[in-house]
C-alpha cells in the first residue's frame, strides 16, 4: 500500500509536524511543559517533521538519523532552526555518539517516535539512554505492538493484495518469508521486514524493559486507531476499546499505538 506522502518528503515533513503538534505535544505535556530552552533529541529523527514541532515552541533539538538520504532533506528542510543555532542533526549511529565530548548538556527530552520496534535490544538502547538525559529527564515513545493488524510493517510492500492482509506477518518466519518471496516483493524489502519481525515489541515487554531499566511510566495512552490514520485513511483517531483493550496481551491485537512518556529514576 503505497502512500503518496511517501514519495513527496515534504508533504511527509509536513504530516510529521502536524500530527506532533496535534497528538505527540499535548500527550507529553501532561507531565512536561514544552517550551523554550528545553533540550530536544529526536532518534531516528527521518526528515525532521517531528523535531520541528518540538523546534517551532523554542526547543533546541537535535536529530540522530541513520540514512544519510534523509539527514540531507533534515538539513534542507530545518535550514533556518540550524542556522541561528537551534538544531543539529547528525548522521550516525546513536551509539557512536559520545554525549560528553558532542553535546553542551545532557537532554530534557528524548524522543522515539515508530523507532523501538526497528532497533535490535531493545533493552541495551534504552538503558543507554540514561546517560543521554539529565536527572529526572523522560523519553516519549510512539510505537504499533508487534501483534497489531499491521505490526510487521507489511503495509509498505509493493503487492496489492499483501499490503491490505493482516496479521500474516505473526505466522512462522519460514512461511512468512514464502509468502512474501511468493507475493511479488522486492528482496530488499523482504529483508526489511523479515528484520522488523525480529525487533517487533509487544506492550508487556516494553513495559517490562522500563522496569527493568529503571524508567517510571509517568503517561500511557493506548490507540485503536493511531493517530497517523488520520492522514493516512482520514480516520478519526480512538483510544483504546473498553476491557479488550485493558486485557494483557490480548489488547496488543487490537491496539495500533502506544504512547508512553517515561521518567528516569
Amino acid at each position: 500500500m503505497a502512500f503518496d506522502f511517501h514519495a513527496d518528503k515534504q508533504v511527509y515533513f509536513n504530516m510529521q509536524t502536524d500530527n506532533a503538534n496535534k497528538y505527540v505535544i499535548p500527550f507529553i505535556e501532561q507531565s512536561l511543559k514544552i517550551e523554550k530552552g528545553l533540550r530536544v533529541l529526536e532518534v531516528g529523527c527521518g526528515e525532521g517533521g517531528v523535531l520541528k514541532a518540538f523546534l517551532d515552541k523554542g526547543c533546541f533539538g537535535v536529530g540522530v538519523e541513520l540514512s544519510m538520504p534523509r539527514v540531507e532533506l533534515a538539513h534542507q528542510f530545518l535550514e533556518e532552526y540550524i542556522e541561528k543555532g537551534q538544531a543539529q542533526v547528525i548522521g550516525k549511529n546513536v551509539y557512536d555518539i559520545n554525549v560528553d565530548n558532542d553535546f553542551e548538556d545532557r537532554f530534557d527530552l528524548i524522543i522515539l517516535k515508530d523507532v523501538i520496534e526497528h532497533i535490535p535490544d531493545q533493552e541495551k538502547i534504552i538503558h543507554y539512554f540514561r546517560s543521554f538525559l539529565k536527572e529526572h529527564g523522560k523519553i516519549f515513545f510512539g510505537f504499533p505492538p508487534w501483534q497489531m493488524p499491521f505490526g510487521g510493517h507489511q503495509q509498505i510492500v509493493e503487492s496489492k493484495v499483501l499490503s491490505k492482509l493482516p496479521y500474516y506477518h505473526l505466522l512462522p518466519r519460514p512461511i512468512y518469508k514464502f509468502i512474501l518471496d511468493r507475493g511479488d516483493v522486492s528482496k530488499g524489502l523482504v529483508r526489511e521486514l523479515l528484520d522488523i519481525k525480529e525487533t517487533g515489541i509487544s506492550l508487556e515487554r516494553f513495559e517490562r524493559i522500563c522496569k527493568k531499566e529503571k524508567f517510571g511510566i509517568i503517561e500511557k495512552t493506548l490507540y485503536f486507531i493511531n493517530p497517523i490514520y488520520e492522514y493516512k485513511f482520514g480516520l478519526k483517531p480512538r483510544k483504546k476499546i473498553p476491557v479488550l483493550g485493558d486485557i494483557p496481551w490480548l489488547r496488543n491485537f487490537v491496539t495500533t499505538a502506544g504512547f508512553y512518556l517515561v521518567e528516569k529514576h
